[in-house]
C-alpha cells in the first residue's frame, strides 16, 4: 500500500488537522515607492472651542485698536504761562469787551510795579494790568499778588483823571478763574462806576 500514500492529492498534503485555521498567504510586499505615512489622527475640537476663536480674534483686534493713541486735547487757555495768558489773551479780550460797549480807546499796560496807593508800599511789586480810557479821564488796575490768575487778586479805580485811592479784592468768591470770568469781572467792576453805560 505504500502506492496510495504517494497518489494522495496534494491539497491533502496542505489540510490542517482539525480544529485549526488555515494559515495565512503571505501577503505580497508593496513596493516601497508606493507605502504611505501613517495619518494624524483627526482631533475633533470641544464643544464651543471653534465659536470661541473667533470673539477671541476680535478681542485681539479690538484691544489693537485701542491701544492707538487719543489725539491729545490743547491745553486750556488758563494753564498757559501766566504771563502769556494776560498778554495773549487777556488783554485782547478785555479790549475786545470794551470795544462792544462803545469804547474803542482803551490802553492797556502790563507791568510788575508797586501798586500806585498810598500806605500800601509794603506789598511790594505786583503784576498789574493798568488801563485807562476816554482820554485817560477814567483809570483803573487788576493786580495779582501771585503770578497765577487762580491766586489773590484785588482792584483799584479812580475817575476824573485822579489817582487811585482804594484797593479792593477781586474774584474772591470764584474757584476757578476762567478768561470769561475775568473779563467779565473787570467790566463788571467798571460798569458799577457807570463808566460804560449811559446811565
Amino acid at each position: 500500500m505504500p502506492d496510495e500514500a504517494t497518489n494522495l492529492p496534494a491539497e491533502t498534503e496542505s489540510t490542517p488537522p482539525e480544529g485549526q485555521s488555515p494559515a495565512p498567504e503571505p501577503a505580497a510586499e508593496a513596493p516601497a515607492a508606493e507605502k504611505k505615512p501613517p495619518r494624524a489622527p483627526k482631533v475633533k475640537p470641544a464643544e464651543g472651542e471653534g465659536a470661541a476663536a473667533k470673539p477671541a480674534a476680535k478681542a485681539a483686534d479690538g484691544e489693537a485698536s485701542a491701544a492707538k493713541p487719543k489725539k491729545e486735547k490743547p491745553p486750556a487757555l488758563e494753564d498757559k504761562p501766566f504771563a502769556d495768558f494776560i498778554t495773549q489773551d487777556y488783554i485782547p479780550s478785555l479790549k475786545k469787551a470794551f470795544a462792544a460797549t462803545g469804547f474803542d480807546d482803551l490802553e492797556l499796560k502790563f507791568e510788575k510795579l508797586p501798586l500806585p496807593i498810598k500806605g500800601l508800599d509794603d506789598l511790594g511789586d505786583l503784576w498789574q494790568v493798568q488801563g485807562q480810557f476816554q482820554r485817560g479821564q477814567h483809570q483803573f488796575l487788576v493786580g495779582f499778588v501771585k503770578e497765577d490768575i487762580q491766586g489773590q487778586k484785588v482792584f483799584s479805580c479812580a475817575g476824573n483823571g485822579a489817582h487811585p485811592s482804594l484797593l479792593e479784592s477781586f474774584m474772591i468768591d470764584e474757584r476757578k478763574v476762567t478768561l470769561d470770568l475775568l473779563v467779565l469781572y473787570t467790566v463788571q467792576r467798571l460798569n458799577g462806576q457807570k463808566w460804560l453805560v449811559g446811565n
